[in-house]
């Protein structure tokens, strides 16, 4: 059995979908490209594929991951162009490798976000981010299927910075001023997201975008603590493809689908 491991995103619009709606579109594509898929066992078997830390609807994103077990070797740039093929514009399949080692998921610790916030003045940016880092604990509350939940949203954050931007989205054009933040935060539970950021800006600053700000996550992985930065996940597949290569018979076997 053959493990890919592969990076998508959610551009455009399509950040809109929930990571169900992403799932059937996959798997409709795995069909299309008659990906030779293991299954499950059971009464109602289902492809062999394992999703890591999906970003939340509404969000898009240029870093998601996910594996898939083949039950034939295949080259993983060839499978990587025929699923991107049958996949909506937005929904991109832009890397894939073959899995040599093990624990992706556990390589997804942190994650860096943007967060684009139309309407609001650097000052007020850079104001709001310094009461933020400056504040020992920022409690918000979430509506969870259990009620309201209370909790620290700054003791996740690594880091959060502001910058101004003088350009809007193409989806989004504007005369208002428009700030950026960049976002680097660990994964821990309850989970710390953009919007409840946002949220902890609004309590200890009393920020409040005129508008809803355009999240996306630019990338995840392993956090290095030392330089506060996030480490690419499928690094260590591709050093160790280039140092063991395929077994014999192997690299003809993967060049195409039969």
């Amino acid at each position: 059995m053959q493990r890919i491991r592969l990076r998508y995103t959610k551009r455009g619009r399509l950040r809109f979908t929930s990571h169900r709606d992403f799932q059937r579109a996959f798997e409709r594509a795995l069909r299309r490209a008659e990906v030779p898929m293991a299954y499950s066992a059971g009464f109602t078997p289902h492809p062999k594929v394992s999703y890591a830390n999906a970003a939340p609807t509404g969000t898009g994103s240029e870093a998601e991951y996910l594996e898939i077990a083949l039950t034939e070797p295949r080259d993983p740039e060839r499978l990587r162009a025929l699923l991107d093929e049958s996949m909506p514009a937005g929904l991109d399949i832009v890397e894939a490798v073959e899995a040599r080692t093990s624990g992706l998921a556990d390589r997804l610790t942190a994650s860096v976000w943007e967060l684009r916030l139309d309407g609001v003045g650097p000052e007020d940016a850079h104001r709001a981010v310094d009461a933020f880092t400056a504040a020992p604990a920022v409690e918000v509350q979430r509506r969870t299927k259990n009620g309201v939940r209370t909790f620290d949203a700054r003791s996740a954050v690594v880091g959060l910075e502001s910058a101004e931007t003088h350009s809007s989205p193409a989806d989004r054009p504007t005369d208002r001023p428009c700030a950026i933040l960049r976002l680097v935060v660990r994964h821990v539970t309850p989970a710390v997201r953009p919007d409840d950021v946002l949220s902890g800006l609004r309590a200890v600053a009393d920020l409040a975008p005129p508008v809803p700000a355009a999240v996306t996550r630019l990338a995840q992985g392993l956090l290095d603590e030392e330089t506060g930065t996030v480490t690419d996940p499928l690094a260590p597949d591709r050093e160790a493809a280039a140092t063991e290569p395929h077994p014999a018979g192997a690299t003809a076997a993967a060049t195409a689908p039969a």
